[in-house]
C-alpha cells in the first residue's frame, strides 16, 4: 500500500495528501506520528491546511484539526480548497496581515480561541490566532485581525482612530462596533454550526456606516 499520509507544503501552508484506501483510524495515527516528528521543524507558524486524496467529512476535518493541534504547535487558520484564485487572494491576505502587525510596536498576538464568554481588551492593535465564539468578546482600541472566524463581538477603535478595521478569515458576527459606528447580526450564531472556510473580509467605516468587503491584499494595504 502507498503511504497512508503525504504531507507537502505550499506559500503559508501545507497540504494533506490522504490515501483513499486506508482506514481512517490509520490514517489518524500516521498522521499524530509524522506531526509530532517534524514539531520543531514546523514551528509555530499560522498556516492554511488543504486537505486531498479523498473526501472528508466535516466530522473528519475536526478529528485532523484536532491531532495536529495535539502533535504540533502549528495555527491551522482554516482549511482551503482546490479553487487557487481564492487560495491565492486568502494567502496574500494572510501575509500581509501578519506582516503588517508583526513589524509596528503597537501590535500584540493572542494564540488560542475566545470561548465561554472570554472577553479581551487592549489599547494595541492585535492578531487573533484562533476563532471568537459567539457570547465572547474582543476589544481594542485600534485594529483587529482574527486569524480565524469572527462569530461572537468585536470593538475596534476604542480610542477614536480613524480608518480602524476589523479582518476575519469568516466573518458572522454577533455584533461589531468601529469608532462610534454599530452593526448587530439580524441571526443568532450557533457554535456548534462552525467549521472552517475561506470567506476573508473587512469590515470598516465608509459613508456613515460599517461595511463589509471581500479582504483582499491591495484592500488591505489601502489601510
Amino acid at each position: 500500500m502507498k503511504d497512508m499520509v503525504l504531507i507537502k507544503s505550499f506559500s503559508k501552508g501545507i497540504a494533506l495528501h490522504l490515501n483513499a484506501e486506508a482506514a481512517f483510524e490509520d490514517i489518524l495515527k500516521e498522521l499524530a506520528y509524522k506531526f509530532s516528528e517534524a514539531r520543531s521543524f514546523f514551528g509555530t507558524a499560522c498556516m492554511a491546511l488543504s486537505i486531498e486524496g479523498r473526501a472528508v467529512s466535516n466530522g473528519e476535518e475536526l478529528e485532523i484539526l484536532n491531532v495536529i493541534h495535539q502533535n504540533s504547535n502549528l495555527s491551522i487558520a482554516c482549511i482551503v480548497g482546490r479553487d487557487e484564485n481564492i487560495n491565492k487572494n486568502f494567502i496574500k491576505a494572510l501575509a500581509h496581515m501578519e506582516k503588517k502587525l508583526s513589524g509596528g510596536e503597537d501590535g500584540q498576538f493572542f494564540k488560542g480561541s475566545l470561548k465561554n464568554n472570554e472577553v479581551i481588551e487592549t489599547e494595541n492593535s492585535i492578531i487573533i490566532l484562533g476563532d471568537v465564539y459567539p457570547g465572547s468578546a474582543i476589544f481594542s482600541a485600534k485594529n483587529i485581525i482574527i486569524l480565524g472566524g469572527l462569530y461572537g463581538e468585536a470593538y475596534a477603535g476604542g480610542n477614536g482612530l480613524e480608518g480602524a478595521f476589523i479582518a476575519a478569515l469568516e466573518m458572522e458576527p454577533e455584533r461589531i462596533k468601529i469608532g462610534d459606528f454599530k452593526y448587530k447580526s439580524g441571526t443568532k450564531q450557533s457554535k456548534w454550526s462552525i467549521r472552517p472556510k475561506v470567506q476573508p473580509k473587512i469590515a470598516f467605516v465608509k459613508n456613515g456606516k460599517i461595511t463589509f468587503e471581500t479582504l483582499t491584499k491591495d484592500l488591505l494595504s489601502s489601510f
